[in-house]
């Protein structure tokens, strides 16, 4: 048998190995390849810091005229508006996720996979 028909050979084993023919997969996992049945009980992420422009000009408002607030009305108003607003603008981005079926919280996917247990074998 020559080098070249050795080679053929081997890699023609390789293929074989490799292939679903058997009935087994290419790679061999090391855990099994089912879901769980629970999600971890993370809290989500806070959202950005907003107003931090207006909460700096008011306190340095504040260090300016010693810390009186009378002289610094201007600059209160601004920040309790923009305070208003960021609420208003949460509120509204917190229903439309609800809604629109973003993600669901742990507790709630927790009690749907609870119902709905997964295949506890391997497809």
């Amino acid at each position: 048998m020559s080098a070249a028909q050795g080679g053929v050979l081997f890699q023609e084993k390789v293929s074989r190995l490799l292939s679903r023919k058997n009935g087994k997969p290419a790679l061999k996992p090391n855990r099994p390849l089912v879901l769980k049945d629970a999600v971890a009980n993370r809290k989500p992420k806070k959202g950005e810091a907003t107003c931090i422009t207006e909460m700096s000009v008011l306190m340095a408002c504040w260090k300016q005229q010693n810390f009186v607030d009378a002289l610094c009305s201007s600059e209160i108003s601004s920040f309790y508006t923009c305070v208003q607003e960021a609420q208003a603008a949460a509120r509204n981005k917190s229903e439309q996720t609800s809604f629109e079926g973003g993600r669901l919280p742990p507790k709630q996917a927790n009690t749907l996979l609870k119902r709905y247990p997964n295949l506890r074998s391997e497809i």
